[in-house]
């Protein structure tokens, strides 16, 4: 059972809801950011100038804590976020390597297009 917060135990993360979260652009472009920083960097929902409205944003967040994606915590009047590195790979392993890999191999084709 999802704590208080909606944050499913590890035992709870299902495959399906997982790709379903990430199915979506934006909240996959959040995961591959977050792969990309130290573990447990935490950034507020907003540093990721996703460009939509407040409450798509918080619709985003909230697919991503359900899904086990991400832990998110109230700071003050904003909300910080953490990807559960560690829980996603021991349910999931080598999925967050391959959306490593999705974010560099789109970063070489970005700078072969600029040339």
């Amino acid at each position: 059972m999802p704590d208080e917060d909606g944050h499913p135990d590890v035992s709870e993360m299902e495959l399906g809801s997982v790709m379903s979260a990430l199915s979506d652009p934006l909240r996959r472009r959040v995961i591959t950011e977050l792969v990309g920083e130290g573990d447990g960097v935490e950034r507020t929902c907003m540093s990721f100038e996703l460009g939509v409205s407040k409450s798509t944003l918080t619709h985003h967040f909230r697919v991503l804590r359900e899904s086990g994606l991400v832990f998110q915590v109230d700071r003050g009047n904003s909300r910080k976020v953490t990807l559960r590195r560690r829980d996603v790979n021991d349910r999931f392993p080598g999925l967050l390597d391959l959306l490593a890999n999705e974010k560099s191999r789109k970063s070489v084709e970005s700078d072969a297009v600029e040339r």
